[in-house]
């Protein structure tokens, strides 16, 4: 193996900032983005809110953060994702701070929605990391940056800890500072990429979103993303309707859940690089489509088995999108991403209610759960057919 020149060894210690740059950013972004989810069952409790008002408050969020990729993605395109990653920090950290002073159900609808500014960072953290890797390590570089996600078990696991602590403000003041700081260092210290192309025409930019394969990808993340989102955000709701535990111990098995599916995105964006994305795809909706039926059962230990399962399923699929969007759509990273972003959210806006109307008018979560499955196996077939991947 030649001796890595200065030249090389500069350009490593570059890419290893950029990616942990983003990947900080892009986790505290998710904290805030999931502040609701995890205080969801305190505030169920405090205001005695239906199921249904649970849902509609926890997918509030979900709808800003993901219709927002869109133009977040073409804004980072056009002029550039660092400062477009480090506005949407300090956007992010302004309703988290009112929330502190302000936490009635009224100013949690109002305010939530622009705690979707969080979500609306993914498709820019994208722009601002993979440019930086050549092509044969974007898909380990996007996994790792999609450990990013873990953010949300923060909010999910610390959020009920720091309120019962310190109050219901503290977990809206802690991370809502935490991502103004971290805005602000981005401002100071974020790099954009070097290679970049010079501004074009909103026509010309949205060029690619004619490609079927775009729209393809969107679907393929509007399962596996908007079911890491829709379970990550509504499992301590869940856990404590099914097995009456208490949001403690309903927020850290919650918080594993995201943990899981986090790390197995990376492994995911490893194994597409070796293996192909399309293959891990495959491999992830065909184990998604047996494991979500077993999220039926009323058992708690079958249901953590398969909710674990899942859970490694969609990450693997999350990595294996994103290998797959660069590899496709080189010069309009930003742009795809937000429109595959964006799909992916509003996969995780819509089961929430889906899911707390089938408690409050079936009794049952069951459907939504064998929805899921049918999803996963539906969303194979295709990409078998269509011969995704294929060269």
């Amino acid at each position: 193996m030649p001796p890595r020149t200065r030249s090389g060894t500069r350009q490593v210690n570059m890419e290893r900032r950029i990616l942990a740059q983003g990947t900080i950013g892009f986790a505290l972004a998710f904290a805030v983005w999931g502040l609701l989810a995890g205080l969801a069952p305190l505030f169920k409790q405090q205001y005695g809110l239906t199921q249904t008002q649970v849902s509609i408050m926890v997918a509030i969020p979900v709808l800003l953060g993901s219709l927002g990729r869109v133009p977040a993605g073409l804004l980072a395109d056009r002029f550039g994702p660092k400062r477009v990653f480090a506005i949407l920090l300090l956007g992010a950290s302004v309703p988290a701070l009112l929330l502190s002073m302000f936490h009635d159900y009224r100013s949690l609808l109002t305010w939530g929605v622009l705690l979707g500014l969080g979500g609306t960072t993914f498709a820019v953290g994208v722009a601002y990391t993979a440019p930086w890797f050549p092509k044969e390590r974007q898909g380990a570089a996007l996994g790792i940056f999609g450990i990013g996600t873990g953010g949300q078990s923060l909010a999910v696991f610390g959020g009920p800890l720091l309120a019962r602590a310190f109050g219901m403000s503290a977990p809206f003041v802690l991370f809502g500072c935490l991502a103004l700081i971290w805005g602000l260092v981005l401002l100071a210290v974020g790099r954009d990429p070097e290679q970049r192309r010079p501004a074009t025409s909103l026509r010309v930019a949205l060029q690619p979103l004619q490609e079927p394969r775009c729209w393809l990808f969107s679907l393929f993340y509007f399962v596996t993303f908007g079911g890491f989102v829709a379970l990550g955000i509504y499992m301590p709701s869940l856990l404590k309707e099914l097995f009456q535990l208490d949001p403690a111990d309903a927020g850290l098995r919650a918080a594993g859940f995201i943990v899981v599916s986090t790390a197995a995105r990376a492994v995911g964006g490893g194994w597409s690089d070796r293996f192909g994305g399309a293959r891990v795809l495959a491999w992830a909706f065909a184990a998604m489509g047996v494991l979500a039926f077993g999220l039926t059962f009323r058992a708690i230990a079958p249901f953590t088995v398969a909710a674990l399962g899942v859970a490694v399923c969609l990450g693997l699929g999350n990595g294996a999108v994103f290998k797959l969007v660069p590899q496709y759509f080189p010069n309009q990273v930003g742009t795809v991403t937000g429109l595959v972003g964006a799909a992916g959210g509003l996969g995780g806006f819509f089961p929430p209610l889906v899911l707390g109307l089938m408690k409050d008018h079936l009794g049952s979560f069951a459907p939504g759960f064998v929805l899921l499955g049918c999803f996963a196996l539906g969303c194979l077939a295709l990409l078998r057919s269509l011969r995704v991947g294929e060269q």
